[in-house]
C-alpha cells in the first residue's frame, strides 16, 4: 500500500493552503512514511483548525446560513476529536506532532489573521470558500492517503466514519458558496 511520505504530504498541504496546484509523488527518496500517530495528530489538528474557523464565523458573521454551518462544524468536529481522544486513551497511544501538523497550524494562523480583517459579505464569502476548499482537501487526503495508510483497524474505522460526516460538510459548504455568489 502506497502512502505519501512526510515531505510529500507537507508539500501537498502547503500547496493546498497557498492555492497552488501540483502533482505530488507517492514515494520520496528518504522513504519516510507517516505512521498512525502522526496521521492522528494531523487529523486532530485539522479538526481543531476547523473548529477555530467556526468560532470566528460565529463571532463575525450575521448570516444565518454561515452561523448554522459554523455551529455544525463545532458540533461535528468536536465529536470526532472526542472520539479520537477516547480511542487514543483506550490504546494508551499519544499522537505525534510533525511538520505537517505544525504547517497546518501556522497556515491556519495566517488565514485567521486575514479573515478577521473582513466583515459582512466579504467575511462570509472568504469563510465559506475556505470551508469548501478545506473540506475538499481534507476529505481527499483522508480518503486517498490516510485511510489506506493507517494500520490500526479502529482508527481506520473512525476515519471512515468521520469522512462520511465531512463529505456532508463539503456538500453543505458548496451550497453556501453557491448562495453567496
Amino acid at each position: 500500500m502506497k502512502t505519501l511520505t512526510k515531505p510529500a504530504l507537507l508539500v501537498l498541504t502547503v500547496a493546498f493552503l497557498t492555492g497552488m496546484s501540483l502533482w505530488v509523488p507517492q514515494e520520496q527518496e528518504d522513504n519516510t512514511m507517516l505512521d498512525d500517530m502522526e496521521i492522528a495528530h494531523i487529523a486532530y489538528t485539522a479538526g481543531t483548525i476547523d473548529i477555530s474557523y467556526a468560532h470566528l464565523a460565529l463571532a463575525f458573521s450575521k448570516d444565518p446560513a454561515i452561523r448554522e454551518f459554523a455551529e455544525t462544524m463545532i458540533r461535528d468536529h468536536t465529536a470526532v476529536n472526542e472520539q479520537a481522544l477516547a480511542l487514543l486513551n483506550r490504546l494508551s497511544a499519544t499522537p505525534k506532532e510533525n511538520p505537517t501538523s505544525q504547517q497546518l497550524l501556522d497556515d491556519a494562523d495566517q488565514f485567521k489573521k486575514k479573515l478577521v480583517q473582513l466583515d459582512g459579505k466579504a467575511f462570509d464569502r472568504l469563510y465559506a470558500k475556505n470551508e469548501l476548499d478545506y473540506h475538499r482537501f481534507v476529505n481527499k487526503t483522508v480518503e486517498t492517503q490516510f485511510i489506506p495508510a493507517v494500520q490500526n483497524q479502529e482508527f481506520k474505522d473512525l476515519l471512515r466514519s468521520a469522512l462520511a460526516t465531512f463529505k456532508v460538510h463539503e456538500q453543505h459548504a458548496k451550497k453556501i458558496n453557491e448562495k453567496l455568489r
